[in-house]
């Protein structure tokens, strides 16, 4: 447990929920960066409304059926120092007070707690199921450990056609429903406009139709079956999830990868964000009709992306990291190759960046569109370049350092302006700034093995991880059951708190910027609907 200056807030916060009478305690927690408090299950409400007021930010909540009683976990941040607090109700009468007034972020992470596991919270102001769409009857709980992963359909799920959308009346009002089924290859969700003429009154989001069970599909997995898994929550995130999700099985097994490894997952991180950034910066001018720019940031994502599978065995990169290390090492060829691509890259971003920034037509087109304001951001707890777009300076890799990072001076772009340019600014950054890390993870990387055996975990065991994904801080917890199976894995994606700011930026603006706007946030629906 760290006691160092990321938690210099933690003892006066203490005494200030002890000098609001409520029920907590200092207690051990998960193996990790964390310091957990035990509450009251009436005092959850409170201890919320306490810590806003206290200046923590909140980053997830999540369950676990224990029969015969449901555990409850939130994570809070502060200065880089991570607290969790944990409450139990019981399952007959699973009933807690909402964060949802303190922290408009818990609203959906709660909903989909209460659809799961069935929680109840009483002044939640949208009780409207999230994740359950028709799969699964009211009184049906598919986390609850007697709910089983499979089991016969009676028929064909009905169609969610009742969802309850918020409604605008008025004259000249309508609505412009759009998907699930996008005309693209994106994943599903469903987007609900109301507009007067082109200018957008209202946006509400639907989402859950690529849910896959994720957290079910963990119990009773060994440990390599786990990362396998957590590489699938999304896509295009597969390193940074299962470098979480390893984080936190090796804390709770105490179990230390060697150096090497940990500066491999740095280098790998570093290669998933850039073909990231590459691929989205140029999606952004496509969809304000650049074309340009489209061709060649995906020319350039694509031989990146062919270097990850020549050299790493995949072109995003799944696989690659295992629990006690990585599956993958670099030769001494192939790291003059990579940082030959690397330099090249860097030289033609030198060459094409100044053609976006002083193209007129395309400016004209981000700059004041989807404008999310700092105050709006930091209430829905907006994370990564969303977050730094709107002049929130966070990043975990060096607020909360973990190897190689705490070895590293990680800069973070910043803007102030919170629209389309300052989030299509930040992306660029980041590519510059990550070919910068990944020269320097090259350098350093250090000899030796990448890998140490796996050696279980004790029954009971718990780890959290905490990474800086290439959206933003991806958060994983674990519990090993008695056979040192995996109880419960829960994965935080940062897709859960930056979909909400999508329906905000885009009021005022016209419905067609709607693309722009939603590709400046790139959100992942897979990484949302577990």
């Amino acid at each position: 447990m760290s006691t160092g200056g990321a938690f210099a807030w933690f003892e006066a916060f203490l005494a200030d929920c002890r000098g609001e009478n409520l029920l907590v305690e200092e207690v051990a927690g998960p193996a990790g960066p964390a310091r957990c408090l035990r509450l009251d299950p009436e005092d959850w409400g409170a201890f919320a409304r306490l810590a806003a007021r206290t200046g923590l930010r909140w980053c997830a909540v999540w369950g676990e059926h224990r029969p015969p009683r449901i555990v409850v976990s939130a994570c809070l941040e502060r200065a880089g120092g991570y607290l969790l607090a944990r409450t139990a109700v019981e399952e007959a009468t699973p009933v807690l007070p909402s964060h949802t007034p303190h922290y408009p972020a818990a609203d959906r992470p709660e909903r989909h707690l209460q659809d799961l596991l069935g929680v109840v919270f009483t002044d939640h102001p949208d009780a409207r199921r999230w994740v359950r769409h028709r799969a699964w009857g009211e009184s049906e709980f598919p986390l609850r450990r007697d709910f089983p992963l499979r089991r016969e359909a009676p028929g064909p799920t009905p169609p969610d056609a009742d969802y309850p959308f918020l409604r605008t009346e008025g004259a000249g009002v309508y609505e412009i429903p759009v998907g699930p089924v996008h005309a693209g290859i994106i994943e599903p969700g469903h987007f609900r406009f109301q507009a007067i003429g082109e200018a957008v009154l209202n946006l509400e989001e639907r989402l859950g139709y690529t849910h896959k069970g994720i957290e079910k599909l963990a119990e009773g997995r060994d440990a390599e079956g786990l990362a396998r898994l957590a590489g699938r929550v999304s896509g295009d995130s597969t390193v940074g999830h299962t470098w979480a999700a390893c984080q936190a099985m090796e804390r709770a097994a105490q179990l230390e990868p060697p150096p090497r490894a940990l500066a491999l997952r740095g280098l790998l991180a570093k290669r998933e964000r850039i073909a990231n950034h590459l691929g989205d910066v140029g999606a952004i001018c496509n969809d304000v009709g650049f074309a340009f720019a489209w061709f060649q940031f995906s020319r350039l994502r694509e031989r990146w992306q062919r270097d990850n599978a020549r050299v790493f065995g995949h072109r995003l990169l799944r696989g690659a990291v295992v629990p006690g290390g990585t599956a993958v090492d670099v030769s001494p060829q192939e790291h003059r190759e990579l940082a030959g691509a690397a330099a090249a890259l860097a030289h033609e971003l030198d060459e094409l960046v100044p053609i976006l920034e002083e193209n007129a037509s395309l400016q004209d087109r981000l700059v004041g569109t989807g404008v999310l304001p700092r105050e709006t951001a930091e209430r829905l707890g907006t994370l990564g370049y969303v977050a730094r777009a709107s002049g929130i300076d966070r990043d975990v890799r060096r607020d909360a350092p973990y190897f190689p990072y705490d070895r590293l001076e990680v800069r973070v772009p910043v803007r102030a302006a919170g629209d389309v340019a300052a989030r299509l600014a930040v992306r660029i950054e980041e590519l510059r700034i990550g070919l910068e890390l990944h020269a320097r993870l090259l350098d350093m990387l250090p000899g030796g093995a990448v890998r140490v055996p796996w050696r279980g975990a004790a029954p009971g065991a718990e780890g959290l991880g905490i990474v800086e994904g290439w959206r933003g801080e991806i958060l994983a917890f674990v519990r090993f059951g008695p056979r040192g199976e995996v109880a419960r894995y829960y994965p935080r994606d940062p897709s859960w708190l930056n979909w909400p700011a999508l329906e905000v930026l885009i009021d005022g603006n016209i419905v067609p910027d709607f693309p722009v706007c939603n590709k400046s946030v790139n959100a992942s629906y897979s990484g949302h609907d577990l």
